[in-house]
């Protein structure tokens, strides 16, 4: 039992130390009024470093994690099944979070921002396509202005190193290797998020008042209540069409120690043993679950997909914005599909997700995103359970279909 609460604190000690930032930094508000201003800059000083590594991060980890791929070529259908579960629950999930906060409104009475949402140059609707998905010279990928091309960009790194074959075995430990340094300075730049987003919590509650803390208490409510509603009801029906009353048994049965590490790690690289030891349990094929679960747990996130709507809705609400046009619901459903991807297996990779919806609506940067990542470290545990246990249920729907298994 003590090895256990050690290993828990362990795995939480960086939000707890997160929170505690907020929480010094909320009383230095309520204390000293606009005097907090002085210690503004260590907010600024966090979220600079941050915007200047998230361009590389994001471009070796999409590239490598697309590199890494070239062993599963040859599993063609269980492949192409794979993905489009994955697509199909990631969908759902963020269905259900736009469904749950228009049944509960999340409507701000705080406005931080008088800076309108920026509109892409006008045009056709293919210039604007073009202009969002593309930029006409090298340098502008560098800019975080263009997320999207960056994105693309990368992907297509990825994939023409797949095709590159043995020339191009080179670069693609070249990716890895980026990747993993990549990783390692934003666990640098994170140690710093006690006290950088401390210092911007104590400037907002300093100029807006205790009334900033409504902003998080409604959302947080609603996510919670939203992903525990999709946890019983979705993966009981996702269960049922993997194979009836017994594939219901089966995974109810048998997630229950995958759940508990997902929560007591935040993390879901850290949860694949006990999900491929789950899975073996069940009778999933083995070639079925090696694929599926590792794969997984960095490219499937369906709670990681309902907080990125979360982050958007509040994001809309905070600076004066309506979230019900279609376009822009469409527009944040293709979000948490590449959130979902990107985020990758990166201690707060979310981050990477928060920064593309941000720019993709052209919101102000600096007031955005440290509200994004205090609702990301608010909602990540909940978030990693559903990704976890979204793994498993999604190996059982690809057996089924893939491989006829009956439970």
């Amino acid at each position: 039992m003590e090895i256990k609460k050690i290993d828990f604190l362990k795995s939480y000690s960086s939000i707890l130390l997160l929170l505690g930032g907020i929480l010094l930094g909320s009383i230095l508000g309520l204390v000293f009024k606009e005097k907090v201003e002085v210690i503004k800059p260590l907010g600024d000083i966090f979220l600079n470093l941050l915007f200047t590594a998230i361009i590389p991060l994001i471009f070796f980890t999409i590239a490598s994690s697309i590199a890494s791929l070239e062993r599963t070529e040859k599993l063609g259908k269980l492949f192409v099944i794979m993905v489009l579960v994955f697509l199909s629950t990631v969908l759902i999930s963020a269905i259900v979070m736009i469904l749950a906060v228009y049944l509960f409104p999340i409507h701000q009475n705080i406005i931080v921002s008088k800076v309108p949402i920026e509109n892409i140059q006008s045009g056709s609707i293919g210039e604007q396509i073009a202009q969002l998905v593309t930029v006409n010279d090298f340098f502008e990928l560098l800019s975080r202005k263009s997320m999207l091309a960056l994105i693309i960009f990368s992907f297509l790194i990825g994939f023409a190193s797949l095709q590159s074959g043995e020339k191009g075995s080179a670069f693609r430990s070249f990716l890895d290797s980026g990747n993993e340094v990549m990783k390692q300075l934003l666990n640098l730049i994170m140690k710093l998020a006690p006290i950088g987003l401390g210092a911007y919590f104590a400037y907002q509650v300093g100029v807006f008042g205790p009334q900033l803390f409504g902003v998080y208490a409604k959302p947080l409510g609603v996510y919670y209540a939203a992903c525990i509603f999709y946890f019983f009801v979705f993966f009981s029906l996702y269960a049922l069409v993997a194979g009836g009353k017994s594939a219901f048994v089966v995974f109810w049965s048998n997630n229950i120690t995958p759940a508990l590490t997902a929560v007591g790690t935040c993390s879901s690289i850290a949860t694949i043993p006990a999900n491929l030891e789950a899975a073996e349990k069940m009778n999933i094929p083995k070639h079925v679950r090696n694929l599926v679960i590792p794969l997984g747990a960095p490219l499937h996130k369906d709670g990681s997909s309902m907080s990125s709507i979360l982050k958007i809705t509040v994001l809309f609400a905070m600076f004066g914005k309506d979230f019900t046009a279609p376009s822009t619901i469409l527009l944040a459903l293709g979000i948490t599909v590449i959130v979902s991807i990107v985020e990758g297996g990166i201690p707060n990779g979310g981050y990477i997700g928060e920064v593309l919806a941000i720019t993709v609506y052209g919101l102000p940067m600096e007031q955005a995103l440290p509200v994004a990542m205090i609702l990301g470290t608010l909602v990540d545990p909940i978030a990693t359970l559903l990704n976890v246990n979204g793994d498993l249920i999604c190996s059982m729907v690809v057996s089924r279909f893939s491989e006829k298994t009956k439970w």
